[in-house]
């Protein structure tokens, strides 16, 4: 072969070779599964058949619920139970257990087979001192991972995000005078379950009037967007990273990555350039690149 022949073979492989990691790069792995997370409130019929539909895109068909975060679960989870069953879920099953159950080193075995996880309202603090870092949480976190569909509603909403919103505030112990302001060290926030790392979730979010508590959290947390689900409503975050809404009302999100934060010498906490987001069912928001878009046409 003459070289010059040679060379431009040569050029043409090492141009073809160098698309290939190009490629791969522009669309980074993530999960393959789902997210379901709703505010709270009711679940109306076409809410809850995206939530089975999707659960039968990944295992048995099997739903397992866990109730820690009630404060009644023997009637909560035969309730939801009934609630799937009713949906054509033909497997599913209730998980009350205790730390020291799950902390079993053979616990995690009650999700083999699984193809979504629910979690039940209540208190999510409940939630995450049964379950956070047992061998069912790391279970779970390979589940979504591969595939499973992992969804919950009220305190089974916040325990979703690594940095997770308590409901308990700081400075303010009488409840008529909860979240009247925007300052910094006074939204109580612990470890969740980590799905969601790239945000912080609040819930019943527009009935009860909880921007204030989220907007202060964002602003000491500006790496991390708000979003804030109001009942009856979820955000569906998809393999692709991207957050679809679903539901009766709207989602709240702030976005602070871009702003100029300020702090008064009264802990009160300024931004300038805040993004802010209305959501309605249809919405899709693309928490990398901030931008959210109406239904496709």
């Amino acid at each position: 072969m003459k070289k010059s022949a040679f060379f431009v073979s040569m050029v043409l492989i090492l141009a073809a070779m160098s698309l290939v990691p190009a490629c791969a790069r522009a669309v980074p792995a993530g999960p393959k599964g789902h997210l379901f997370i709703v505010g709270g409130g009711d679940r109306d019929e076409p809410l809850m058949k995206r939530y089975v539909e999707l659960a039968k895109g990944f295992g048995t068909g099997r739903v397992v619920v866990f109730t820690m975060a009630s404060s009644v679960p023997l009637e909560v989870g035969p309730e939801l139970v009934a609630e799937f069953q009713k949906r054509g879920v033909k497997d599913v099953g209730f998980y009350q257990l205790s730390r020291e159950q799950a902390m079993r080193a053979d616990s995690a075995k009650i999700l083999d087979g699984a193809s979504a996880i629910w979690f039940a309202g209540g208190d999510q603090a409940r939630l995450t001192a049964a379950l956070l870092d047992t061998p069912i949480h790391a279970r779970m976190l390979e589940l979504y991972a591969a595939g499973c569909l992992i969804g919950g509603t009220s305190a089974g909403a916040a325990v979703m995000s690594e940095v997770m919103i308590t409901g308990d505030e700081k400075r303010t112990k009488n409840e008529d005078e909860l979240w009247q302001t925007v300052e910094a060290e006074n939204v109580v926030r612990v470890r969740g379950f980590g799905f969601v790392k790239n945000a912080v979730i609040d819930q019943h979010f527009l009935v009860r009037r909880r921007q204030n508590r989220l907007i202060s959290l964002v602003l000491e947390n500006p790496a991390l967007i708000g979003a804030g689900i109001d009942e009856s409503t979820a955000i569906l975050v998809r393999p692709d990273g991207k957050w679809e809404v679903l539901g009766e009302s709207q989602v709240f999100v702030v976005d602070a990555r871009k702003a100029v934060v300020t702090k008064a010498s009264s802990n009160k906490l300024g931004g300038h350039g805040l993004a802010l987001h209305l959501l309605l069912a249809g919405d899709v928001f693309d928490p990398v690149e901030g931008r959210a878009e109406g239904p496709s046409k």
